[in-house]
């Protein structure tokens, strides 16, 4: 292939330090895996001419400052082999030293097993399942875009401050996963030009040669999304020739590919120089052990006997990237500057976007319900998006293909896709903000994620909640990373009805809530979605579930936003105002629970509800409040989900019960449903009262 760059970019000049330089790197991951005596030292071997190169030459960024507004995003998608990040990371001069790395995957270490987003300097986000990575990238691409289209849409593309390249290093492992394909042909369909992929074809896992589980085309394969592909093998010659220029020449020629995502295939040899563990799997997630190690050592020209060995020369030829950094910051300065006099009014909006503060009196916006009447809460969400859709620019979402039953689409707003790709229905541009994610839910999670990740946008999007299965990965990493991602999830129990078993979520809400971070937020009515969407937007660290109604639901008296947010409140107190007997309930069931206290109260059993809209919201609360809500004095408790029974015991206590549903629905109409399966205001008097018996005899159920 062509090595030679193109004229806008600056030749390469790779001198005998950038080759020592990258066998340092080499080194130390070895000699790190070997410390710690368990890692993944062969695609950090491999790759580190790769990374080098990037970090030396191609990426925009500034080591004084890792959360610099004009850099590249670097993205890791292949999460274990950590130390191809964290050696660049140390020569770099991020702020790891030796002694990081020497202390890698052990506790409290700035180097753990696999990057973790605001763990370390440097690390753009959360990475080791593999695929995730690539998904956050394409989200990071696409928020760029919205980015500039929010504050620079008239600049000459290139030439705006909010112009830059997200750029990813991924592995077999990352496209052997099915969330590549989502979200690589997500890509290809925007046309995501600022997307850089390098595609590190070593060709072996942990099962040794890749060729016992797959055989297809990779690069045919993205061609077919719409990619720009291009190819470099290193073996090519029959020799193992690391053609630095070679690779330089197709980076650049991808970052400038503006019209189409691009991806540089490396055919790599893993483990490379190990004399005998090169290409095997036996080097891909294991230590080398000391003779090898000396060995591959011996075969770069370095010590065999010293470990972390870092000549002065080079470490301070590598950290003179720095001044690349800081030259390539002050170039940048200058224009932002510009930027921000010409354009003051979008330069307050970047500001207040990027620090995620909400505007004064957005909250007004938030429209109100009249009571008495019936609303889907996933409709009252549409209308509280709507409504939001012109105080908060930031808020931007979609819908994996069920828009009109999610109800996530704000009247009137572009779709964020290429103009030649927009419908009658959905009419949109490139710098839109109504997402479509295709049938794609795993890869709209770890987008979501993305989009998070790279700046102050408020990403949401929406499935049924039952395909909340398909997500759980990205939901858990969005947990895990802190993330204020909103998950709609929609058509929340065998309300849906007709739709049957397979659709109908059972176990979803408490299998959800076992994920340590994430708010699961399911509103009673349509004044409790609207709060709830307010307490969600109010918290800028951490992602939460909304889950909601297919079925209308009464439309109750507001509460009030400050009686959601603390995620459970006493709805209808009983009479005389000393219960006798409490019912929680969530969501659809609140109805039902203040049906069953109307029973209760009309046979002398004087009865609490309780609405618990965020079992999540309603733990941070002081022992005070919830004692308050839930006086333990009161034994009689009973809960009603339309779903699993699994954690409700720990509030209904041992003279409780829980009535919900734990086994699957069936294809009826809902109200059939709710009747065959007991979810009825008499079953839960009928439980209430067996509650009341067995606090008064002091016996447990």
């Amino acid at each position: 292939m062509n090595t030679q760059p193109s004229t806008s970019t600056p030749p390469l000049e790779w001198t005998a330090l950038d080759r020592r330089a990258v066998d340092v790197a080499r080194a130390l991951a070895v000699d790190a895996v070997e410390r710690a005596g368990h890692g993944h030292p062969g695609t950090a071997m491999s790759l580190a001419p790769a990374a080098y190169l990037l970090f030396q030459r191609l990426l925009r960024h500034d080591p004084a400052d890792p959360a610099w507004a004009g850099r590249d995003r670097f993205v890791l998608s292949c999460g274990h082999s950590s130390l191809t990040l964290y050696t660049q990371l140390y020569l770099s001069g991020y702020g790891l030293g030796l002694d990081d790395l020497k202390a890698l995957r052990t506790e409290g270490s700035l180097t753990p097993a696999h990057p973790e987003h605001g763990h370390t300097p440097g690390v753009e986000t959360t990475t080791g399942p593999l695929g995730q990575g690539l998904g956050n990238a394409v989200g990071m691409a696409m928020a760029a875009r919205r980015e500039r289209g929010l504050f620079d849409p008239d600049t000459a593309p290139g030439d705006s401050v909010f112009d830059h390249t997200v750029w990813v290093f991924a592995s077999d492992g990352d496209l052997e996963e099915g969330i590549s394909h989502e979200v690589s042909s997500l890509a290809g369909h925007q046309r995501l030009g600022n997307l850089v992929v390098l595609y590190d074809d070593n060709r072996i896992s942990i099962e040794d040669d890749t060729s016992i589980a797959v055989s297809e085309d990779v690069l045919a394969r993205y061609a077919a999304y719409g990619w720009h592909v291009q190819r470099v093998d290193w073996t090519a010659t029959g020799a193992y020739l690391e053609d630095v220029p070679a690779l330089y020449a197709a980076l650049a020629a991808a970052r400038e590919e503006t019209g189409r995502p691009s991806i540089v295939a490396l055919r790599t040899v893993i483990g490379w120089p190990s004399p005998t563990k090169q290409n095997t799997g036996k080097i891909h997630g294991s230590a080398l052990g000391a003779t090898e190690a000396a060995a591959a050592k011996a075969a770069m020209g370095l010590d065999p006997e010293a470990s972390f060995q870092v000549p002065d020369e080079v470490l301070a030829h590598a950290r003179r990237v720095a001044e690349r950094g800081r030259a390539a910051r002050r170039e940048w300065d200058k224009r932002y500057e510009d930027w921000r006099t010409e354009l003051p009014e979008r330069a307050e909006l970047f500001d207040r976007i990027d620090a995620r503060r909400l505007p004064d009196g957005w909250a007004d916006a938030v429209p109100d319900f009249p009571a008495g009447g019936e609303m889907a809460t996933r409709k009252a969400s549409g209308e509280v998006l709507s409504a939001l859709a012109g105080v908060l620019p930031e808020l931007w979402g979609g819908s994996a293909d069920l828009a009109e039953s999610n109800n996530t689409t704000m009247k009137g707003e572009p779709s964020f896709v290429p103009e030649e790709f927009a419908t009658a229905a959905f009419p949109g541009h490139r710098h839109g903000r109504t997402l479509h994610f295709g049938i794609r839910e795993h890869g709209m999670g770890a987008v979501l994620n993305g989009i998070a990740l790279h700046g102050g946008t408020r990403p949401y999007g929406g499935t049924f909640l039952v395909f909340s299965d398909y997500m759980r990965p990205a939901v858990r990493l969005a947990a895990m990373m802190r993330l204020p991602v909103t998950f709609v999830w929609t058509h929340d129990s065998i309300g849906l009805g007709e739709d049957g078993p397979t659709h109908q979520p059972v176990e979803h809400l408490w299998s959800l809530r076992g994920i340590p971070g994430l708010d699961v937020v399911r509103p009673a009515d349509a004044h409790e979605t609207a709060a709830a969407w307010r307490a969600v937007l109010e918290r800028a660290d951490r992602p939460a579930g909304l889950c909601l109604t297919r079925q209308n639901v009464p439309v109750l008296p507001d509460p009030g936003p400050d009686a959601v947010a603390r995620g459970g409140y006493v709805l209808a107190e009983a009479a005389g105002g000393v219960p006798e007997a409490i019912v929680l309930a969530t969501g659809s069931e609140v109805h039902i629970a203040l049906e069953a206290r109307r029973l209760l109260e009309r046979d002398g059993i004087p009865t609490r509800v309780v609405s618990l809209p965020c079992l999540e919201w309603f733990a941070e609360q002081s022992p005070r409040y919830r004692d308050a809500v839930l006086p333990p004095e009161v034994r009689a408790r009973v809960s009603v989900e339309a779903g699993s029974t699994l954690g409700w015991h720990a509030l209904t206590g041992d003279a409780g019960e829980a009535v919900g549903i734990d086994e699957f629905g069936a294809s009826a109409p809902y109200q059939t449903l709710y009747e065959r399966h007991g979810i009825t205001a008499e079953r839960v008097a009928a439980a209430v009262r067996a509650s009341v018996a067995r606090a008064e005899r002091g016996v447990s159920r």
